[in-house]
């Protein structure tokens, strides 16, 4: 049987908490995608690929600025620049 320093049973430790972190950011990050993708489709119909695609790519700043914007956008297109097709 291997014989597991305090040391090293220290860096599997904090490498578990590491990996429970990203695991959290990353659940919230979704759940905030999820959220927004939910308030823009009530609010404006369908949405887009395009954007389905920009959401599913943001950081966790830029979903909160967007889910800032939702409810006063005048539009889609509004939230997620002119430039659309």
């Amino acid at each position: 049987m291997a014989y597991v320093s305090s040391i090293e049973s220290l860096g599997i430790e904090k490498g578990m908490q590491q990996g429970m972190q990203q695991g959290m950011q990353q659940g919230m990050q979704q759940g905030e995608a999820l959220a927004l993708q939910k308030l823009l489709s009530k609010r404006f119909g369908m949405i887009p690929s395009d954007i389905a695609a920009q959401i599913a790519a943001a950081s966790t700043e830029q979903l909160d600025a967007w889910l800032d914007l939702v409810l006063d956008a005048p539009s889609i297109a509004a939230m997620f620049g002119a430039s659309r097709h």
